[in-house]
């Protein structure tokens, strides 16, 4: 765990080699073969945050997070990409409201497995699918599809995951947190320009707990009482106070790609995996 997870995040931006995808082939290959390489995967969505915040905003905070654990694992003597981003996932949540995209059930675990066990068969380290989106059957598709891999050789990073939940903001721990202060905070962090801070200063706190909801047998945010698609104070967002909790998220992912690494079992060969 980390011993101060709100220090600084690495600039992302000045991490040459950091994402997947821009690189070639022959150069991967070879960085592969030079080093144990780990690779996180942000998982996000593709849904409503109220009336002030993009349909990407899970996505984004991913994408945030893994390129910032990333730099702060190579830092740390750990040579690590980010590949491109699963942008779907669950979301029967946000039924009802526009721009709510939700795929089947099995078919995140399916797709994020079969990436996890490409990726390791081809020789990386560790694959970690670093997730933002808070939906439970979410959260659970994306923690099978690492089931029955090595040991070790995958994680799944998520703020649902208790000891983080603690290390986050006050609004985050009771529930009332989305498309909130902690979420708008992050998207004002990270990408200012897709906030209407106009239309987040009009919103009315509103104090519905979804993990309160979710207890008591609510599956949407209209049964929740969450008419415009957010629950919390987005008017009380600060970059500051979104670039804090980013920092929390980035030390914690690290943690949790360290954690794994300690543990981790030696990997069966290449063609053993790939055959998944």
């Amino acid at each position: 765990m980390p011993t101060h997870p709100s220090a600084p995040v690495t600039d992302p931006a000045r991490t040459p080699g950091l994402r997947l995808a821009e690189l070639t082939t022959t150069a991967l290959a070879a960085r592969l073969g030079r080093h144990e390489v780990v690779v996180l995967v942000p998982v996000g969505s593709v849904e409503p945050h109220g009336p002030h915040l993009p349909l990407a905003t899970d996505t984004l905070i991913g994408e945030a997070v893994a390129e910032g654990a990333a730099a702060e694992l190579a830092r740390r003597g750990t040579d690590a990409l980010v590949a491109p981003s699963v942008a779907y996932g669950v979301t029967e949540f946000a039924r009802g409201f526009a721009g709510a995209v939700s795929v089947a059930n099995g078919t995140l675990t399916a797709l994020l497995a079969r990436i996890a066990t490409s990726l390791v068969g081809q020789g990386f380290r560790h694959v970690c699918f670093v997730s933002q989106h808070l939906e439970p059957a979410h959260e659970a598709e994306v923690r099978a599809a690492v089931t029955g891999l090595p040991h070790g050789s995958a994680s799944v990073a998520s703020p649902l995951s208790r000891r983080w939940g603690r290390l986050l903001s006050d609004e985050f721990k009771s529930g009332a947190c989305h498309a909130g202060e902690y979420e708008t905070s992050l998207v004002l962090a990270i990408a200012p320009e897709l906030c209407d801070q106009e239309r987040a200063a009009t919103l009315a706190p509103l104090a519905v707990s979804l993990s309160d909801s979710i207890r008591a047998g609510k599956t949407s945010f209209a049964e929740c009482g969450m008419p415009d698609a957010y629950t919390g104070a987005p008017a009380r967002a600060t970059a500051a106070h979104g670039r804090e909790m980013l920092a929390r998220l980035v030390a914690l992912t690290v943690a949790e790609v360290e954690q794994a690494l300690a543990t981790a079992t030696t990997r069966p060969p290449p063609s053993d995996l790939g055959a998944r």
